[in-house]
């Protein structure tokens, strides 16, 4: 971690027991911070932990699914009585409404056919989920001295790349999970201008096309080159930038 946030940080990573978000926690944890594993089973939450804590990490189990408000409050009592505060929130998880997909495979259905019921759904953890969470400890947060917000998006959330004819978008047709990522990115700059004069800052990450569960693991990224660019801004020091939309290469168009 840079000096700016080089004291111990504590960490809460939604859906942190696989994949993109298990990469980010193991991660951090290695830089010294406590990560807290946000998992709908806790016994799967309990196993990442644990196995975090087995190379030296700081890690806890907090149970927590994102569409209960129940169970977003519970997480954050938990957080205040044993921690007192919170550093970071990573927003990492998120559905694309399809379950495991081959590359092949429309990520949700195309707009002509969708179920507004499958809409409903995605948007539900992707952009509400996103809402609740923060909103529930953003108290925790402005108790931070360098308080951190990152919302992990997709490249398919830019309307720029979508829009481009024949580009490497074009062709996926979606109409839950990519409108559910760009209206994220949209959540994520209004939560920037309104925390911006706190110091809190708050960014969108794109991970690129990763080897998960959300692809039938198809991707050709591992998670944890993935959770780099999610690291970076979740480490980010007081200058850094707020009210973006990064992958590791850099900034990506809306």
């Amino acid at each position: 971690m840079n000096e700016y946030t080089s004291q111990p940080r504590t960490v809460l990573i939604t859906g942190a027991n696989k994949g993109i978000g298990r990469a980010v926690a193991e991660l951090l944890a290695a830089q010294g911070a406590t990560v807290l594993i946000g998992a709908r089973d806790p016994r799967r939450g309990e196993e990442t932990a644990a196995a975090i804590r087995a190379t030296g990490g700081d890690a806890h189990a907090v149970a927590l699914d994102v569409t209960d408000p129940s169970t977003v409050q519970a997480a954050a009592s938990w957080i205040d009585d044993r921690l007192g505060r919170l550093d970071v929130l990573v927003n990492n998880a998120g559905i694309t409404g399809s379950g495991q997909a081959a590359p092949q495979d429309a990520l949700d259905r195309i707009p002509s056919a969708v179920d507004v019921e499958l809409v409903r759904e995605v948007f539900e953890t992707n952009v509400f989920g996103v809402i609740t969470m923060t909103n529930a400890v953003l108290p925790l947060l402005r108790r931070s001295p360098a308080a951190r917000i990152v919302n992990l998006s997709s490249h398919a959330a830019s309307l720029a790349m979508t829009a481009e004819v024949d580009g490497p978008l074009s062709g996926l047709t979606s109409a839950a999970y990519s409108p559910s990522k760009t209206a994220l990115n949209a959540l994520t700059l209004q939560y920037a201008n309104e925390l911006r004069k706190e110091g809190i800052l708050v960014n969108a990450a794109a991970p690129g096309y990763v080897d998960t569960d959300i692809n039938g693991h198809s991707g050709f990224l591992t998670p944890a080159q993935g959770a780099a660019v999610v690291v970076h801004l979740a480490t980010l020091g007081e200058d850094g930038p707020t009210g973006g939309f990064f992958s590791e290469e850099g900034p990506l168009p809306w």
